[in-house]
């Protein structure tokens, strides 16, 4: 795994490798509907395309469908029923939970925090 990147915030720790979770609706990137990618915050790994971001109203950046072979996932019983959880493949880091409750093509929906995604326009 890879080290922690120096710059994160405290928030960015916490949810990243606390497995913690933001305010609902506090991420910028909510209402980011430009075209370009998605990037661990932490390692800095392309997760998500723009094209597959869509407006899901849980109040965090959803996605119907993440690069290949970038996560891993876990179940997840904190709230009392199981959950997917799910983390970058190369450094580890908390980014949310997968839903079954997403638009097609796919019907998932990958909720993410947003401090752990840095966006960057499509060149």
């Amino acid at each position: 795994m890879k080290k922690n990147n120096p710059n994160l915030t405290v928030e960015q720790k916490s949810v990243l490798f606390e497995e913690e979770t933001e305010a609902p609706r506090s991420s910028e990137l909510n209402n980011e509907k430009r075209e370009g990618s998605y990037y661990c915050a932490n390692c800095g790994v392309k997760l998500f395309e723009s094209s597959t971001k869509y407006e899901s109203g849980s109040g965090w950046p959803s996605f119907f469908e993440s690069l290949s072979d970038v996560f891993e996932t876990k179940t997840d019983n904190l709230l009392g029923y199981p959950r997917t959880e799910y983390h970058c493949k190369n450094c580890g880091g908390h980014h949310g939970h997968i839903f079954d409750d997403g638009p097609e093509p796919t019907g998932k929906r990958y909720c993410n925090n947003g401090v752990c995604l840095n966006f960057k326009l499509k060149e």
